[in-house]
């Protein structure tokens, strides 16, 4: 079996558009594979593309946030976004957003590299402190210690699974460049 190729890139405004699809399947598939990143299984593609299209490109034309793919062998299947636009208090801080990983790619080393690629991307911008938040267990919880993260709290209850049946707990964590 031949080793896929694997790259990290930091996505242009245009380039939502032309991987559009790919961005749309692994939102969709994520969320209906139980992720936990605000959005219910309820999802449809016209939501998950305004989505990109409109949340997303508004934010990487202004420069509030950069966004990052992971390709395996040429094909867009995982994202993580980089929040750099922070209140007038907070300009040493970033913020990891919508860390996601297409099931059937996960367990290659992508969502190390997205987090990797952002933490870079928050150093060059100055950034001295990187926030996020997870769902409390969850997988996502060990791929951010790994890559440095502690965990500062967690609030019960914080939001509900995608089934909108179960409300989970959120861990908050940080890491400091």
């Amino acid at each position: 079996m031949t080793k896929p190729t694997i790259s990290i890139t930091a996505l242009a405004p245009s380039d939502i558009e032309t991987h559009l699809g790919d961005l749309t399947k692994v939102l969709r598939d994520s969320v209906l594979d139980g992720a936990a990143i605000s959005f219910m299984e309820t999802l449809t593609d016209a939501e998950a593309q305004s989505f990109w299209q409109s949340d997303v490109r508004s934010g990487v034309e202004s420069g509030s946030r950069l966004l990052f793919g992971a390709f395996v062998d040429g094909r867009l299947v995982g994202t993580v976004q980089l929040v750099v636009s922070m209140p007038p208090n907070q300009p040493h801080r970033a913020e990891i957003s919508k860390m996601v990983v297409h099931p059937e790619s996960r367990r290659l080393g992508l969502g190390k590299a997205l987090m990797t690629a952002a933490l870079a991307a928050a150093e060059r911008a100055n950034k001295t402190l990187v926030t996020l938040d997870t769902r409390t267990g969850d997988v996502s919880e060990a791929l951010y210690r790994s890559v440095g993260f502690e965990q500062a709290g967690v609030i019960p209850d914080f939001a509900y699974d995608p089934d909108g049946q179960t409300r989970h707990a959120t861990t908050y964590m940080y890491r400091y460049l």
